[in-house]
């Protein structure tokens, strides 16, 4: 029985990177062997052992064998499987290094020249059986900027155009796109996707926008799905969370349906938006947290963006509107999407965003208005929320004439 250390630890560990999770393979063993040895088995598909002391996963050599369309078995009940069997089963070189106990590495299809390169290469033409593997490359990108070798584009191409993309159950994209987001450069996620083929098959409401024009006085870039890429990058810039970044990436979705007689205006396209948003979320079941700001980013940012320009009474109702005075908290998240959609445009020079302490300073002062005051009058009912409303308008435009004496 042979230990090899695999995959990801392996990889980072040559880029110099932190390595967080380590997994094990097992040559020349059976379940019966590693039970023995007192490792406890998990999961279903595969077995997959956790070791007594360090609970690290421990998993079988195994060979891949793909049982229909968009479902894949293994084959591990076996000693005879090797080592290189195992790696070819893998998605991309970088991820096929093995490592021995006494750190001379494996690596049968040259991983380590690719990460000196920078290129994501698919190991074998099994990369084809796991439809995922093509959100995977592209998860990849977004993480190390790498490019995708050209065999392995066309490769994934290919299998944009099968159907497989859509066999995908909905969690399993939303996961991988989660993890994107989170990476550095998570607008290489949505660029490898579309060159591919796949934005299309998997995020067609996405893939919509590249091509709609919008205003060059506002948006130098012109194109919409151009304008998306500046934005999410931008989002990743200033550290913004998944949440952030989800909204951003989807904040200007109903601009694809406008009207073409009106281009390159986009009139209405904030409430068209938070309706495809809604959808976006169903149909990937986003949780409802991430859900609920994308929606409110697509509504609303417009209307942000124009804070400076707004009476008391509107700036006072946009506030209830985004809930704010029961979830304060939330405001950063939306004041940050708004600022990254304003600065990730095609300008090429920094720019601030004035809107978000303008906003921040509003709503500290109509939350200073105290409701229990207001209960202890000896109004009741409707006639507390009248009340409430116009006191609130009175603090706005306090602080607002204040802001403007000191500007």
């Amino acid at each position: 029985m042979e230990i090899y250390q695999v995959g990801g630890a392996v990889r980072d560990r040559l880029l110099g990177r932190p390595v967080e999770d380590r997994d094990w393979v097992v040559v020349g063993a059976t379940p019966e062997d590693l039970i023995a040895l007192g490792y406890r088995q998990v999961g279903r598909d595969f077995p997959v052992f956790l070791h007594p002391q360090t609970h690290e996963e421990y998993a079988l050599a195994r060979t891949e064998r793909k049982q229909g369309v968009g479902y894949r078995g293994f084959e591990f009940a076996t000693t005879e499987v090797t080592l290189e069997q195992d790696l070819a089963r893998r998605d991309l070189t970088i991820n096929a290094i093995a490592e021995d106990h006494d750190g001379n590495l494996i690596d049968p299809y040259d991983g380590r020249r690719d990460l000196a390169e920078g290129i994501l290469r698919h190991v074998t033409a099994a990369f084809s059986e796991d439809p995922l593997r093509v959100l995977r490359v592209a998860r990849f990108a977004a993480r190390f900027d790498y490019r995708v070798a050209s065999e392995t584009l066309a490769l994934m191409r290919t299998m944009s155009t099968t159907g497989e993309l859509a066999t995908l159950a909905p969690e399993r994209v939303w996961r991988e796109l989660q993890r994107a987001l989170c990476e550095r450069y998570p607008a290489r996620f949505i660029e490898v996707l579309r060159s591919c083929g796949a934005l299309g098959a998997i995020f067609p409401s996405l893939d919509r926008l590249f091509g709609i024009p919008q205003p060059a006085k506002h948006h130098p870039e012109i194109d919409t799905g151009v304008h998306m890429l500046l934005a999410l990058s931008e989002s990743a810039r200033v550290g913004g969370s998944t949440t952030v970044r989800f909204a951003v990436l989807l904040h200007d979705l109903g601009k694809a349906e406008t009207a073409s007689n009106v281009l390159p205006s986009h009139p209405g396209h904030e409430e068209r938006g938070a309706q495809l948003v809604g959808n976006f979320c169903a149909h990937f079941r986003v949780p409802v947290a991430v859900r609920d700001l994308a929606v409110l980013v697509a509504r609303y940012h417009v209307k942000i963006h124009r804070a400076l320009e707004l009476r008391p009474s509107t700036l006072v109702a946009l506030l209830e509107d985004l809930d704010a005075f029961r979830r304060p908290n939330r405001i950063d998240d939306i004041l940050l999407a708004c600022q990254c959609d304003a600065l990730g445009r095609g300008f090429g020079i920094p720019e601030s965003y004035p809107q978000a302490p303008y906003l921040r300073a509003v709503l500290d002062a109509a939350r200073a208005v105290d409701a229990q005051e207001i209960v202890s009058a000896g109004l009741e009912g409707g006639a507390v929320k009248v009340a409430l409303h116009k006191a609130r308008i009175a603090a706005v435009t306090a602080q607002v004439k204040r802001i403007r004496n000191v500007r």
